[in-house]
């Protein structure tokens, strides 16, 4: 087995950003969702109600982060562009709090949404606490929904889009690595895994939700439901319907493409 991508999401719910390699830290990859957009409440907003937010495309210069999206000029930001008082703020019900961002930055975000909406940035300080069920006491996680990272094996999505009448890409699931070499589904029963220099544990199948329909090419919803309706068929379980699985660093280091890829257990 081998790695074969690697993307990291510096904005929750905004376009990735494929890399050659990345750092891997206790919140997951280096940058990965460190920032998210959230509505008057503090709530979190996601491709779920907004697919739009597929539009915005991310890039990472110079310790910048850049935003493009149709129609804008492109938006740069920097760590002076946030404020130095936390925001308790909501991700599935978990309180945690962020950074706001200044009125010029959210005045862009709310134009292109038509929506009110603040980007925060993560406040390490006040980390969150990963799902004790399925971690170790001082695990911490970023913006992301649950877990510090997500994989998928390249024959998973084969698997999948041999089923579908127009296959869907490797993007519409949003994986922070995608591994090549095993069978497909093998994911459901790694519990570790190491990845070049650095172990993961596998710690719980991925729930799938609307999300998957939206097209991140276009931003629009897919008519037909797809691929969430084939997954529902056949991938259904006891916790939802399940495509990929959630992982937990335990050593520190940095993976690349092509780095070899080992199921420990």
């Amino acid at each position: 087995m081998h790695l074969t991508d690697i993307t990291v999401f510096p904005v929750k719910s905004l376009a990735g950003i494929q890399l050659n390699e990345s750092q891997v830290t206790p919140f997951g990859l280096k940058n990965d969702r460190m920032k998210m957009l959230v509505d008057n409440q503090g709530v979190f907003i996601s491709q779920r109600k907004f697919p739009q937010m597929a539009l915005i495309k991310t890039q990472i210069l110079d310790q910048q982060l850049r935003l493009t999206a149709p129609a804008m000029a492109p938006l740069t930001i920097g760590h002076e562009h946030f404020t130095d008082q936390s925001l308790a703020v909501d991700v599935w019900g978990d309180t945690c709090f962020g950074f706001v961002a200044d009125k010029q930055i959210n005045r862009w975000l709310s134009q292109f949404l038509d929506l009110p909406v603040r980007l925060v940035s993560y406040d390490a300080s006040q980390p969150r606490a990963t799902d004790p069920k399925y971690a170790l006491r001082d695990d911490q996680v970023s913006f992301a929904d649950g877990f510090p990272l997500l994989v998928i094996s390249q024959a998973s999505l084969a698997d999948l889009n041999s089923r579908l009448e127009t296959p869907v890409p490797m993007s519409a699931f949003r994986p922070n690595i995608v591994i090549d070499g095993c069978d497909a589904y093998a994911e459901d029963q790694w519990q570790q895994i190491r990845v070049g220099e650095v172990v993961f544990d596998a710690v719980k199948p991925c729930s799938r939700c609307v999300l998957t329909t939206v097209d991140p090419q276009t931003g629009i919803r897919r008519g037909d439901g797809q691929p969430l309706k084939m997954l529902s068929q056949y991938r259904r379980a006891p916790g939802g319907v399940m495509f990929g699985m959630n992982l937990i660093p335990r050593s520190p280091g940095t993976i690349r493409l092509n780095d070899p890829v080992e199921c420990v257990k």
